[in-house]
């Protein structure tokens, strides 16, 4: 099954989740520090809280989630054949899950990535990008450096 994601910026999780479980009727299917994303069966969406106070109420970025790498590669293959600039991350962490995905940007700078989830992670940005405390590489690890914030 394929679904839209919406990952949106939020001031104060708390406040976001409640108003979201009451909106689409549903719980998180995942609650961390500073990050929620809710499986919604209809409509079809993902949806990504992120907070990230004084960017409260703005689109993070967008997504569609796909059900297989497979997938992900095709979409590669495809976006790179009409001509767009893509970016991989194969085997990514980012968002307490590890994933494939491809990042295109839209005209208007939006951020759109196509990804399969892998597992799930214990981490939002993975061992190795908050290990050596880089900024820079935290950046890089997750979200092609589009400020996605944990907190």
């Amino acid at each position: 099954m394929s679904r839209v994601q919406l990952a949106l910026n939020v001031e104060k999780l708390d406040e976001a989740v409640a108003f979201y479980s009451k909106l689409f009727n549903t719980q998180p299917a995942k609650l961390e520090d500073g990050y929620a994303n809710f499986a919604i069966a209809e409509p079809p969406l993902k949806l990504v809280l992120f907070e990230n106070p004084g960017k409260g109420g703005t689109i993070n970025h967008l997504g569609v989630e796909v059900d297989s790498s497979e997938k992900v590669h095709a979409e590669i293959a495809r976006l790179t054949g009409e001509g767009m600039f893509t970016e991989e991350q194969i085997g990514t962490t980012c968002c307490f899950a590890t994933q494939d995905k491809v990042w295109v940007t839209g005209p208007a700078g939006e951020r759109w990535e196509i990804y399969k989830v892998l597992a799930d992670s214990d981490t939002f940005w993975g061992e190795d990008a908050t290990a050596v405390g880089d900024a820079a590489a935290v950046e890089e690890a997750c979200c092609a450096g589009n400020s996605c914030t944990a907190g």
